[in-house]
Protein backbone atom coordinates (compact mmCIF):
# COMPACT_ATOMS: atom_id res chain seq x y z
CA UNK A 1 0.00 0.00 0.00
CA UNK A 2 1.31 3.35 -1.17
CA UNK A 3 1.24 6.53 0.69
CA UNK A 4 -1.63 7.80 -1.13
CA UNK A 5 -3.73 4.73 -0.87
CA UNK A 6 -2.78 5.09 3.11
CA UNK A 7 -4.09 7.98 2.99
CA UNK A 8 -7.10 7.84 1.40
CA UNK A 9 -8.02 4.89 3.84
CA UNK A 10 -6.75 7.20 7.12
CA UNK A 11 -8.70 9.76 5.85
CA UNK A 12 -11.87 7.35 5.02
CA UNK A 13 -11.61 5.13 8.73
CA UNK A 14 -11.75 9.01 10.39
CA UNK A 15 -14.20 10.38 7.98
CA UNK A 16 -16.37 9.37 5.73
CA UNK A 17 -17.37 6.04 7.59
CA UNK A 18 -18.83 8.23 9.77
CA UNK A 19 -20.57 10.69 7.90
CA UNK A 20 -23.87 9.98 8.77
CA UNK A 21 -23.17 10.29 12.54
CA UNK A 22 -20.63 12.52 12.42
CA UNK A 23 -21.17 16.68 12.14
CA UNK A 24 -21.02 20.35 14.32
CA UNK A 25 -24.26 22.04 12.85
CA UNK A 26 -26.77 19.49 14.38
CA UNK A 27 -27.90 18.58 17.29
CA UNK A 28 -27.90 14.95 17.17
CA UNK A 29 -24.67 14.57 15.43
CA UNK A 30 -22.58 17.46 16.61
CA UNK A 31 -19.21 17.27 19.10
CA UNK A 32 -21.37 17.30 22.24
CA UNK A 33 -23.08 14.20 20.80
CA UNK A 34 -20.35 12.10 19.65
CA UNK A 35 -20.01 10.25 22.43
CA UNK A 36 -23.44 9.04 21.92
CA UNK A 37 -22.31 6.44 19.15
CA UNK A 38 -18.78 6.57 19.44
CA UNK A 39 -17.88 6.01 23.10
CA UNK A 40 -14.54 6.83 23.09
CA UNK A 41 -15.44 10.54 22.49
CA UNK A 42 -17.16 10.54 26.14
CA UNK A 43 -15.05 12.66 27.54
CA UNK A 44 -16.22 11.41 30.95
CA UNK A 45 -14.91 7.61 30.28
CA UNK A 46 -11.67 8.81 29.48
CA UNK A 47 -9.69 11.88 30.45
CA UNK A 48 -7.10 12.72 27.76
CA UNK A 49 -9.39 14.52 25.22
CA UNK A 50 -8.48 17.38 22.64
CA UNK A 51 -8.57 20.38 22.17
CA UNK A 52 -7.74 22.50 25.22
CA UNK A 53 -7.27 25.67 26.41
CA UNK A 54 -3.43 26.85 26.33
CA UNK A 55 -2.69 28.79 29.19
CA UNK A 56 -0.07 29.95 32.16
CA UNK A 57 -1.11 26.76 33.63
CA UNK A 58 2.30 24.77 32.22
CA UNK A 59 5.50 24.17 32.55
CA UNK A 60 8.62 24.86 30.75
CA UNK A 61 10.71 22.08 29.71
CA UNK A 62 14.00 22.94 28.54
CA UNK A 63 14.29 20.25 26.35
CA UNK A 64 12.01 20.62 24.18
CA UNK A 65 13.30 22.25 20.66
CA UNK A 66 12.73 22.81 17.37
CA UNK A 67 11.21 19.16 15.75
CA UNK A 68 13.22 18.05 12.53
CA UNK A 69 11.08 18.62 9.24
CA UNK A 70 12.64 16.10 6.95
CA UNK A 71 11.37 16.82 3.41
CA UNK A 72 9.30 19.76 4.16
CA UNK A 73 11.75 22.62 2.65
CA UNK A 74 11.84 20.46 -0.68
CA UNK A 75 9.52 19.87 -3.60
CA UNK A 76 8.59 16.24 -3.18
CA UNK A 77 7.68 14.43 -6.60
CA UNK A 78 4.36 13.18 -7.29
CA UNK A 79 1.31 14.76 -6.69
CA UNK A 80 -1.41 15.85 -4.01
CA UNK A 81 -4.92 16.10 -3.61
CA UNK A 82 -6.95 18.59 -2.34
CA UNK A 83 -10.42 16.72 -0.97
CA UNK A 84 -13.32 18.03 1.00
CA UNK A 85 -14.51 14.89 2.63
CA UNK A 86 -17.44 16.94 3.98
CA UNK A 87 -16.02 17.56 7.56
CA UNK A 88 -12.91 19.97 6.35
CA UNK A 89 -10.45 20.42 3.46
CA UNK A 90 -7.88 17.98 3.37
CA UNK A 91 -4.74 18.02 1.62
CA UNK A 92 -3.31 14.50 1.16
CA UNK A 93 0.40 14.30 0.29
CA UNK A 94 2.48 11.52 -1.00
CA UNK A 95 5.39 10.12 0.63
CA UNK A 96 8.49 11.67 1.60
CA UNK A 97 8.33 14.11 4.48
CA UNK A 98 8.83 12.87 8.10
CA UNK A 99 8.46 14.73 11.83
CA UNK A 100 11.11 13.68 14.61
CA UNK A 101 12.82 14.97 17.38
CA UNK A 102 11.24 17.62 19.71
CA UNK A 103 10.56 15.21 22.29
CA UNK A 104 8.79 13.01 20.38
CA UNK A 105 9.15 9.50 20.91
CA UNK A 106 9.66 8.10 17.60
CA UNK A 107 9.80 9.30 14.21
CA UNK A 108 6.25 9.63 12.11
CA UNK A 109 5.49 9.70 8.76
CA UNK A 110 3.62 12.80 6.96
CA UNK A 111 0.12 12.13 6.03
CA UNK A 112 -1.94 15.10 5.02
CA UNK A 113 -3.30 18.32 6.64
CA UNK A 114 -6.47 19.63 6.86
CA UNK A 115 -7.86 23.15 8.59
CA UNK A 116 -10.53 23.81 11.18
CA UNK A 117 -12.08 27.30 10.84
CA UNK A 118 -15.11 29.55 11.99
CA UNK A 119 -18.13 31.53 10.84
CA UNK A 120 -15.97 34.78 11.21
CA UNK A 121 -12.15 36.10 11.61
CA UNK A 122 -13.12 36.42 15.85
CA UNK A 123 -12.92 32.09 15.91
CA UNK A 124 -12.64 29.36 14.28
CA UNK A 125 -9.36 27.34 15.97
CA UNK A 126 -9.71 24.37 18.02
CA UNK A 127 -7.54 25.11 20.52
CA UNK A 128 -7.97 28.55 22.33
CA UNK A 129 -4.97 30.84 23.69
CA UNK A 130 -5.94 31.88 27.32
CA UNK A 131 -9.65 31.62 26.34
CA UNK A 132 -9.83 32.86 22.62
CA UNK A 133 -9.90 31.51 19.21
CA UNK A 134 -7.88 32.25 16.17
CA UNK A 135 -9.86 32.36 13.35
CA UNK A 136 -8.39 28.89 11.31
CA UNK A 137 -5.83 26.25 12.89
CA UNK A 138 -4.08 23.74 10.14
CA UNK A 139 -3.58 20.10 11.55
CA UNK A 140 -0.39 18.30 9.83
CA UNK A 141 -0.92 14.60 10.23
CA UNK A 142 1.83 12.19 10.82
CA UNK A 143 1.73 8.82 11.97
CA UNK A 144 4.47 6.87 13.52
CA UNK A 145 6.64 5.50 11.21
CA UNK A 146 7.48 2.21 12.52
CA UNK A 147 3.35 1.10 11.93
CA UNK A 148 3.33 2.41 8.63
CA UNK A 149 1.09 1.99 6.84
CA UNK A 150 -0.99 0.26 9.24
CA UNK A 151 -3.12 3.33 10.99
CA UNK A 152 -4.98 0.57 13.01
CA UNK A 153 -2.23 -0.23 14.96
CA UNK A 154 -0.95 3.43 15.13
CA UNK A 155 -4.09 4.62 17.07
CA UNK A 156 -4.11 1.91 19.61
CA UNK A 157 -0.87 3.43 20.48
CA UNK A 158 -1.07 5.76 23.11
CA UNK A 159 1.77 7.88 21.07
CA UNK A 160 1.09 6.48 17.77
CA UNK A 161 -0.03 10.24 16.10
CA UNK A 162 1.89 13.56 16.19
CA UNK A 163 -0.07 16.73 14.94
CA UNK A 164 1.33 19.64 14.18
CA UNK A 165 -1.38 22.11 15.24
CA UNK A 166 -0.61 25.79 13.46
CA UNK A 167 -2.83 28.92 14.12
CA UNK A 168 -4.31 31.08 11.49
CA UNK A 169 -4.43 34.68 11.81
CA UNK A 170 -5.77 37.53 9.39
CA UNK A 171 -3.97 40.56 8.06
CA UNK A 172 -4.46 42.56 5.11
CA UNK A 173 -1.52 40.95 2.76
CA UNK A 174 -2.30 37.85 1.01
CA UNK A 175 -0.02 34.82 1.42
CA UNK A 176 0.99 33.59 -1.62
CA UNK A 177 2.10 30.65 -0.19
CA UNK A 178 -1.33 29.57 0.88
CA UNK A 179 -2.68 30.90 -2.16
CA UNK A 180 -1.43 27.75 -3.44
CA UNK A 181 -4.55 26.43 -1.29
CA UNK A 182 -7.21 28.84 -1.19
CA UNK A 183 -7.85 29.52 -4.87
CA UNK A 184 -8.19 25.60 -5.18
CA UNK A 185 -10.97 25.90 -2.53
CA UNK A 186 -13.72 26.60 -5.66
CA UNK A 187 -12.67 23.53 -7.09
CA UNK A 188 -13.31 21.41 -4.07
CA UNK A 189 -16.33 23.21 -2.50
CA UNK A 190 -18.70 20.41 -2.76
CA UNK A 191 -18.35 17.01 -0.31
CA UNK A 192 -16.33 14.47 -2.64
CA UNK A 193 -14.59 17.05 -4.85
CA UNK A 194 -10.81 16.57 -5.34
CA UNK A 195 -8.25 18.61 -6.88
CA UNK A 196 -5.03 17.98 -8.06
CA UNK A 197 -2.01 20.05 -6.50
CA UNK A 198 1.64 20.20 -7.52
CA UNK A 199 3.49 19.43 -4.55
CA UNK A 200 5.56 22.70 -2.90
CA UNK A 201 7.67 23.02 0.28
CA UNK A 202 5.46 22.34 3.22
CA UNK A 203 7.37 24.41 5.12
CA UNK A 204 5.99 27.45 3.40
CA UNK A 205 2.72 26.79 5.58
CA UNK A 206 4.66 27.27 8.87
CA UNK A 207 6.05 30.01 10.87
CA UNK A 208 9.21 29.52 9.83
CA UNK A 209 10.90 31.90 12.17
CA UNK A 210 9.30 30.30 15.10
CA UNK A 211 9.26 26.58 14.99
CA UNK A 212 11.22 25.99 18.22
CA UNK A 213 8.18 27.74 19.98
CA UNK A 214 5.56 25.27 20.68
CA UNK A 215 3.20 23.81 23.41
CA UNK A 216 3.27 19.96 23.89
CA UNK A 217 0.74 17.72 25.13
CA UNK A 218 -0.92 14.38 25.33
CA UNK A 219 -4.33 14.42 23.87
CA UNK A 220 -6.66 12.40 21.37
CA UNK A 221 -8.02 13.14 17.46
CA UNK A 222 -10.38 16.18 18.00
CA UNK A 223 -13.08 13.89 15.11
CA UNK A 224 -14.82 10.50 15.63
CA UNK A 225 -13.37 7.91 17.21
CA UNK A 226 -11.60 10.80 19.54
CA UNK A 227 -8.41 7.87 19.75
CA UNK A 228 -6.20 8.63 22.54
CA UNK A 229 -3.17 8.72 20.28
CA UNK A 230 -2.30 12.34 19.55
CA UNK A 231 0.98 13.89 20.59
CA UNK A 232 -0.10 17.34 20.38
CA UNK A 233 2.98 20.40 19.18
CA UNK A 234 1.14 23.55 18.65
CA UNK A 235 3.02 26.79 17.51
CA UNK A 236 2.55 29.30 19.37
CA UNK A 237 3.10 32.14 16.55
CA UNK A 238 0.92 31.87 14.18
CA UNK A 239 0.97 32.14 9.96
CA UNK A 240 -1.25 35.02 8.46
CA UNK A 241 -3.31 34.83 5.25
CA UNK A 242 -5.93 37.73 3.90
CA UNK A 243 -9.61 38.00 5.30
CA UNK A 244 -10.18 36.92 1.38
CA UNK A 245 -8.45 34.41 1.84
CA UNK A 246 -10.35 33.12 5.03
CA UNK A 247 -13.43 34.13 3.33
CA UNK A 248 -12.56 31.47 0.79
CA UNK A 249 -13.19 28.94 3.36
CA UNK A 250 -15.80 30.32 5.82
CA UNK A 251 -18.44 31.10 2.45
CA UNK A 252 -16.98 28.55 -0.03
CA UNK A 253 -17.23 24.98 1.49
CA UNK A 254 -20.06 22.90 1.64
CA UNK A 255 -20.55 19.84 3.91
CA UNK A 256 -23.41 18.15 1.07
CA UNK A 257 -22.84 17.17 -2.55
CA UNK A 258 -23.31 19.14 -5.43
CA UNK A 259 -26.48 19.24 -6.31
CA UNK A 260 -27.91 18.16 -2.94
CA UNK A 261 -31.20 19.30 -2.00
CA UNK A 262 -30.38 20.90 1.31
CA UNK A 263 -26.79 22.62 0.04
CA UNK A 264 -25.40 23.29 3.70
CA UNK A 265 -22.16 25.72 4.14
CA UNK A 266 -19.44 24.05 6.24
CA UNK A 267 -17.85 26.62 8.88
CA UNK A 268 -17.52 26.24 12.61
CA UNK A 269 -16.14 22.86 12.31
CA UNK A 270 -14.21 23.27 15.60
CA UNK A 271 -14.70 20.86 18.30
CA UNK A 272 -15.58 22.46 21.95
CA UNK A 273 -12.35 22.90 24.64
CA UNK A 274 -11.81 20.16 27.09
CA UNK A 275 -10.36 20.03 30.62
CA UNK A 276 -7.03 18.95 30.96
CA UNK A 277 -7.29 17.00 33.81
CA UNK A 278 -3.92 17.92 35.55
CA UNK A 279 -2.62 16.30 32.60
CA UNK A 280 0.67 18.21 31.75
CA UNK A 281 1.00 20.38 29.37
CA UNK A 282 4.65 22.18 28.39
CA UNK A 283 5.96 25.06 26.97
CA UNK A 284 9.20 24.72 24.85
CA UNK A 285 12.25 26.18 26.15
CA UNK A 286 11.84 29.18 23.52
CA UNK A 287 8.15 29.18 23.85
CA UNK A 288 6.82 33.14 25.31
CA UNK A 289 4.66 31.72 27.98
CA UNK A 290 1.81 33.15 26.07
CA UNK A 291 2.51 36.96 26.25
CA UNK A 292 0.21 39.44 24.48
CA UNK A 293 2.23 38.61 21.38
CA UNK A 294 0.51 35.07 21.52
CA UNK A 295 -2.98 36.69 21.01
CA UNK A 296 -4.81 36.94 17.82
CA UNK A 297 -4.37 40.09 16.03
CA UNK A 298 -8.25 40.59 15.52
CA UNK A 299 -8.36 39.79 19.45
CA UNK A 300 -6.02 42.52 20.29
CA UNK A 301 -7.73 44.87 18.19
CA UNK A 302 -10.69 44.34 20.26
CA UNK A 303 -9.25 44.55 23.74
CA UNK A 304 -7.66 47.42 22.35
CA UNK A 305 -10.91 49.30 20.82
CA UNK A 306 -11.95 50.92 24.24
CA UNK A 307 -8.65 52.48 25.12
CA UNK A 308 -8.25 54.09 21.31
CA UNK A 309 -12.05 55.08 21.41
CA UNK A 310 -11.33 56.74 24.72
CA UNK A 311 -7.94 58.28 22.97
CA UNK A 312 -10.01 59.62 20.20
CA UNK A 313 -12.96 61.38 21.86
Amino acid sequence: MNILETVLYFTAFIANSYAADFCYDEEYCNPYSWGNKFPSCHPIIDQHHSPINLDQQMSRNMSLGALQLKGFDTVQPGEWTLKNNGHTVVLQVELGMEVRGGGLPGNYTTLQLHFHWGSNSTNGSEHTINGRRYPMEMHIVNMKTVYYPNFTAALEDPTGIAVLGVFIDVAEAESDSFSVLSNLVPAVAYKGKTAQVAPFPLSSLLPMNNMSQYYRYHGSLTTPPCSKAVEWTVYEVPIYISYKQLSQFVSGVYHSEEGAQRVAPLYNNFRHIHDTFNRKVHASKDAALLSSAALPVYSLLLCLAPVLSVGLS
